[in-house]
This record gives C-alpha cells, structure tokens and sequence, in this order.
C-alpha cells in the first residue's frame, strides 16, 4: 500500500512538472493589450503606448513599413476622408499563438466601418491584423484588407471635382 501511496505521488509529480507553455489562447495579456490598442484607435488616440519605439507596420504589403511616427502620420491623414470611421464591436475575434520559434503573435479579425465625409457613403470592410509582441511591446503589425471600394469612391470624388472645377472656369470665361 505504501508502494502505491509512492507512486502516485511521483506520477503525479511529474505531471506537474510537465505542464507545458501555452502555445494558443483566446485571453491573455497581449489580446487585452490589443484590444487597447483598437479603441485607441476607434477614438482618435495616437499615443501610441504600447508600441516600441523601433515598432514596424507593413499595411497591404510585405517590403514597405511605417515607423510608430509615420503610422500616426498615416492614420490622422487617412481621418481627413471620414466623418466617423471605427472598428465595429461585433464579430471581433482575437487569438494568441507562440510559434516554434518562440514568437508571440496576437491575430484580429475585425469589421471595419467607416462614412466618406465628402459623399457619405458607408464603407464596410473585413480586415486581418497581426502583432508580433516582444517585452509586452508591440514589434511587428501586418494588416490586410480590400482597399478597392474606398479607391474607387475617392477617385469618383476627384473626378466629380475637377468636374466642377472645370465647368466654373468654363462659366467664367
């Protein structure tokens, strides 16, 4: 009887023992960290807090970044073209992985929403966002998305400018 008293401590000891890192989760500090960061966003706050200073972003591209200060630049030059833009609370959906190499990612699937304020048309998107997390820090963000309908409704806005422009220069002649 002691014998077996023995030996399920020790089995339970090294079970114990053999708990392994969590390499996947829905709750973690990162995600909390993230989901900060997304309603920074939603409320015009570019702190930029929880990003490093050498934090690159690669936005529909996998060569060409922006650094923490170019992506503040980005996004309030972007606010120009909307009376409200958010990312909307419904539908989001954020995961924590560690990879192989022992990288901390957090990925969030996000609708995005945004009303052009020059024509008013509302303009909703699926969008990806990766954050590779070093230190609690945010490192590295990728963010994909069809741009393709905001293009053309901005380009229709410009052609339906210089449009007018060019028939008040021909009413004044």
């Amino acid at each position: 009887m002691k014998q077996l008293i023995l030996l399920g401590l020790a089995i339970v000891l090294f079970t114990a023992c053999d708990q392994k890192e969590t390499r996947y989760t829905q709750q973690s500090p990162e995600i909390d960290i993230v989901k900060k960061v997304i309603q920074d966003y939603n409320e015009k706050n570019y702190g930029m807090t929880d990003f490093a200073d050498t934090s690159k972003t690669y936005f529909n591209t996998k060569t060409d970044f922006l650094t923490v200060d170019k992506l503040v630049e980005y996004h309030q030059g972007n606010d120009a073209n909307y009376s409200s833009r958010k990312f909307l609370e419904e539908d989001q959906e954020y995961e924590m992985v560690v990879t192989d190499e022992g990288h901390t990612w957090v990925n969030a699937w996000l609708d995005w929403q945004g009303t052009l304020k020059e024509s008013g048309k509302v303009i909703d998107m699926p969008i990806h966002l990766t954050y590779r997390f070093v230190d609690g820090k945010i490192v590295t963000t990728y963010g994909y998305w069809d741009p393709t309908e905001i293009v053309l409704e901005l380009q229709e806005m410009e052609r339906k400018a210089a449009a007018q422009s060019a028939k008040s220069e021909d009413t004044e002649e």
